[in-house]
């Protein structure tokens, strides 16, 4: 996995504080940082050379996007789903995911496919040379391209959303290649279903496209569970 360098970091966000919460975003969703894992600020003013008020904006900023938790007497972890949670936060963005399938006008004007395979390109190079951090920020850009095909922009912000709240369950999926090409190959398979007009094919694949990343989360869960002499009570772990 290739190290984010000063530069690389400047592109994503244009001051000091919005570049500190991507890389800490970064690091939580490729498993870098664990869940219930503690952040610190004494560690977080010394690694970005910030001051403490600009640190705990950096945190308040993070927990916004649901990636970090406050917690009494502890401060602030990086965010643990339980197993019901998993499964509400991916069941809700399957209803709002399909239903945006349900709803892009087809068919769609050919600038706006090529505009589409562009970026897709992109994520193509990125799995190709095993670039996590760039399959990440490429994959954030296919969908929003994807979902921007609406005529419906309060739909458009609702899954972008949601797909933000579950950033930190995907580290399984991105840090493992046969997860990252299964999902380039479905992202082509969402663009052919585009080309001929298949809403059927198009709404599947919305919808499988969503559980590699839920699953892969949940085996960490077990895993981690039996490690620590836990049980997650769910029918789909037993």
């Amino acid at each position: 996995m290739n190290a984010i360098t000063p530069d690389a970091l400047q592109e994503q966000a244009p001051d000091a504080t919005q570049s500190a919460v991507a890389a800490l975003e970064e690091d939580i969703v490729f498993g870098r940082l664990h869940p219930r894992e503690r952040l610190t600020e004494d560690e977080l003013m010394a690694r970005f050379g910030m001051k403490r008020h600009a640190v705990r904006q950096v945190l308040a900023d993070l927990e916004l996007l649901g990636v970090v938790e406050k917690r009494r007497n502890v401060g602030a972890v990086v965010r643990a789903f339980s197993v019901r949670e998993v499964m509400e936060l991916y069941a809700l963005r399957a209803v709002l995911e399909v239903h945006a399938a349900s709803q892009i006008p087809l068919p769609v004007p050919e600038p706006r496919l090529a505009a589409l395979m562009a970026v897709q390109r992109e994520h193509d190079a990125a799995v190709a040379d095993g670039d996590a951090r760039r399959v990440f920020r490429s994959n954030q850009r296919f969908h929003r391209e994807f979902f921007g095909l609406l005529d419906n922009a309060v739909l458009g912000q609702a899954i972008e959303e949601y797909a933000r709240r579950t950033h930190p369950i995907r580290f399984g999926s991105l840090v493992t290649a046969g997860h990252r090409e299964r999902a380039r190959q479905e992202h082509w398979t969402m663009i052919q279903a585009l080309r001929d007009g298949d809403r059927d094919a198009l709404m599947v694949v919305c919808r499988d496209h969503l559980l590699p990343s839920r699953d892969a989360y949940l085996a960490s869960q077990q895993a981690f569970s039996q490690t620590n002499g836990a049980y997650l009570a769910h029918p789909a772990l037993a």
